[in-house]
């Protein structure tokens, strides 16, 4: 019996062909992954040297408490000599996320290439906290930048799902326990129109604080007015959205730096301690 299904002949068909433009073209490829690299600053003056060396180490055993549950552990950066301090940012380098936080004073925050070592630099602010997160990107996370208006929010045309998936947040955003599971609402797996996620937005407020993680892609992360409720959107290398969604928890698991992390770093910042030794 003779198939129905007739293979062509060879050379034939879409890609069989040169360009005859030049040579093929291929769609771009993910690229851009940060990794870990240590640096060892240079320096020649020895005073400085030692002075950043003696704070670098007290970092580490703060990164090990804080890793086994301690509280924060902060220094002033302002405690060092000019010198000191160039060094001191040489050390420390800078990791995948960065924060904005609003209020007074505003404050930016860098974390170093160490997890859970974190710069704060504001008006009258350079110091370095130890901590899975920094503490005012908590307490003034859902400090209104615009307000959370809830059902007040006009309604548009077009508006389809937002309204149930609002009901859903704000019942989660009151009834939250600390510690619990972050509950999570999944915007590219939910049927949703433009004007849904624009009136969301204006229903749930924006908050004081901004961070973006760059790993493989970036993820953005913005805290709403609405309290314990972040936006959080992934991205990948080529800045396409690849997950959109809502979560209601104290702080989304992409911003933190876990236990591990924080007990690596201590390991990490020693190593460096002993480099430039």
């Amino acid at each position: 019996m003779v198939s129905p299904f007739t293979l062509p002949p060879t050379g034939f068909g879409p890609g069989s062909q040169p360009d005859p433009d030049g040579e093929l073209q291929y769609l771009p490829m993910p690229s851009g992954m940060r990794t870990y690299s240590p640096h060892i600053p240079d320096a020649d003056d020895i005073a400085a040297l030692a002075e950043t060396l003696a704070m670098l180490a007290e970092m580490a055993a703060a990164c090990e408490v804080v890793a086994q549950g301690a509280p924060a552990v902060s220094f002033d950066l302002g405690a060092l000599s000019p010198a000191a301090r160039k060094v001191m940012a040489d050390a420390l380098g800078q990791g995948e996320v960065s924060m904005k936080i609003r209020g007074l004073p505003a404050v930016m925050v860098q974390e170093s290439v160490f997890a859970g070592v974190w710069m704060l630099l504001a008006a009258g602010m350079d110091v370095v906290e130890i901590a899975p997160v920094p503490t005012l990107s908590l307490t003034r996370a859902h400090l209104p930048h615009s307000p959370a208006i809830g059902v007040l929010a006009k309604r548009i045309p077009g508006l389809a799902n937002a309204p149930a998936l609002l009901a859903e947040l704000v019942d989660k955003s009151r009834s939250r326990r600390a510690g619990e599971i972050a509950h999570v609402v999944n915007l590219s797996l939910l049927p949703h129109t433009p004007e849904d996620l624009v009136w969301l937005s204006e229903a749930l407020g924006e908050g004081a604080v901004t961070i973006l993680s760059r790993g493989y892609g970036n993820c953005r992360v913005t805290s709403c007015a609405q309290a314990h409720v972040w936006k959080v959107q992934f991205f990948n290398s080529m800045d396409t959205l690849i997950l959109d969604t809502y979560e209601v928890c104290e702080m989304p698991e992409v911003a933190l730096a876990a236990a591990e992390d924080l007990a690596d770093s201590a390991i990490r910042i020693r190593d460096v301690i002993e480099a430039i030794r």
